[in-house]
């Protein structure tokens, strides 16, 4: 059983920045795909950015350009650094991993930008 852990998230000003991290309890080389999902209240879960074990990056249209995806695998960690955040960026944001057909995800943390 993995467990992923989620921290970073609060409420921050249109414009400005915060960095989420997820702790894993395993080593993350044994993870093949992490990721960032988000849901904001009445829509469907949707993808943020995803890094595969070979550092592979990929970004929601939406996101590019504003938020970087990173693995620290001594740390078995990801994290996401998002900058020139926006309104529409407020959602809960969902740390996940993929490890062979297994899909793993945290408890969420809310992210609330104002404007």
């Amino acid at each position: 059983q993995v467990q992923l852990v989620e921290s970073g998230g609060g409420l921050v000003q249109a414009g400005g920045s915060l960095r989420l991290s997820c702790a894993a309890s395993v080593s993350i080389f044994s993870i093949n795909v992490m990721g960032w999902y988000r849901q904001a209240p009445g829509k469907q879960r949707e993808l943020v950015a995803t890094i595969t074990s070979v550092d592979i990056t990929n970004y929601a249209d939406s996101v590019k350009g504003r938020f970087t995806i990173s693995r620290d695998n001594a740390k078995n960690t990801v994290s996401l650094q998002m900058s020139s955040l926006k309104p529409e960026d407020t959602a809960v944001y969902y740390c996940h991993g993929l490890m062979g057909f297994r899909n793993y995800w945290g408890q969420g943390t809310q992210i609330t930008v104002s404007s």
